[in-house]
């Protein structure tokens, strides 16, 4: 592509995506532009569309019936509400969550995303695939650490969230609709691979590990729930699920079987932890509780010293993982 035509911000990422299908070519007519149309692989001719100024680098012949979506999954209690109230108010909240969530939402959030950084390397000028990026939460946490990100989700309608997230907030990430089993990105793209509440929603958690190390050549943050008594009860009481909406199991990862894949595809320096956190999607009255003055700063006490206590059979798991040198 001709350097004309990398006209955003962003658009030297663009550079770093490759054809799905055969995970090498490059795609002609791609450009910073994003100007809705189709691009063609120049290696094996596989053609995809842009909409909406987001590519959608799905595999040819990819099924999108079960496609999770955040909002489907999250918000099915709403589902005998009126279509436009549902999928409005749903949005919105996608959208700019933690912004202006109660503070002890925002502070969990925040706990879980330092956790999920804090072994990697700077983030400064890094770049970062955030793979089943939702409506685009991490991905701007990322960016607001230095990150140069690369946000891929396989919902459409998440992508188109993230992407009005960046617009809202003056971020500059890149949007991509894409398959985190068939990531578009060649071998060693990016410096970090990087997911939270992802993987647990394929058949094979390993498949989409084994690809967020074939495109990272430095580190890998992965956060899943895990698997674990206390996740069990959980679902014993009705609290978690034990199936997505789309009709497949969630997938709870084991610390074990995430080393093993990682320190299998070059990874030397791999550390597991688990921890207990455990919040609804969307906030409700008790934690607007917890938020309140003289509430707050006893809550998170609670919340340290359960995790102190709990957090090594914890319902969390975080993986940190260095390529060998």
């Amino acid at each position: 592509m001709s350097e004309e035509a990398l006209t955003s911000p962003n658009a030297d990422l663009l550079r770093l995506l490759a054809c799905p299908a055969c995970r090498e070519g490059e795609l002609a007519g791609l450009d910073g532009r994003m100007a809705d149309g189709d691009v063609t692989c120049m290696r094996c001719g596989a053609t995809y569309p842009v909409r909406g100024g987001i590519p959608v680098l799905l595999p040819p012949g990819f099924d999108a019936t079960h496609v999770h979506d955040e909002i489907d999954h999250a918000h099915g209690h709403k589902r005998q509400q009126a279509e436009y109230f549902d999928r409005g108010v749903a949005e919105e909240f996608e959208i700019s969550r933690p912004h202006g969530a109660p503070a002890a939402y925002r502070a969990l959030i925040e706990e879980k995303f330092r956790r999920s950084i804090a072994r990697l390397p700077s983030l400064a000028g890094a770049t970062v695939l955030d793979a089943c990026c939702g409506s685009g939460m991490d991905a701007e946490m990322l960016a607001r650490q230095g990150a140069r990100v690369i946000a891929i989700d396989i919902s459409e309608g998440c992508a188109a969230r993230a992407k009005a997230r960046a617009e809202r907030y003056g971020l500059d990430y890149l949007v991509v609709v894409g398959d985190v089993e068939h990531l578009p990105l060649r071998a060693a793209a990016v410096d970090i691979g990087y997911v939270h509440d992802g993987l647990h929603h394929l058949a094979e958690p390993a498949a989409g590990v084994r690809e967020l190390a074939r495109v990272a050549r430095a580190a890998v943050s992965v956060n899943e729930p895990a698997d674990a008594f206390g996740t069990d009860v959980m679902v014993r009481l009705g609290v978690s699920q034990a199936w997505e909406d789309a009709g497949n199991r969630v997938a709870r990862l084991r610390p074990d079987e995430v080393a093993r894949v990682l320190a299998g595809e070059g990874f030397a320096d791999v550390q597991a932890q688990r921890y207990l956190m455990f919040y609804r999607h969307e906030p409700g009255s008790a934690m607007r509780l917890a938020s309140r003055p003289g509430a707050k700063q006893a809550y998170r006490a609670a919340a340290a010293l359960a995790d102190a206590a709990l957090g090594r059979w914890g319902n969390k798991l975080q993986v940190t993982a260095r390529r060998a040198a």
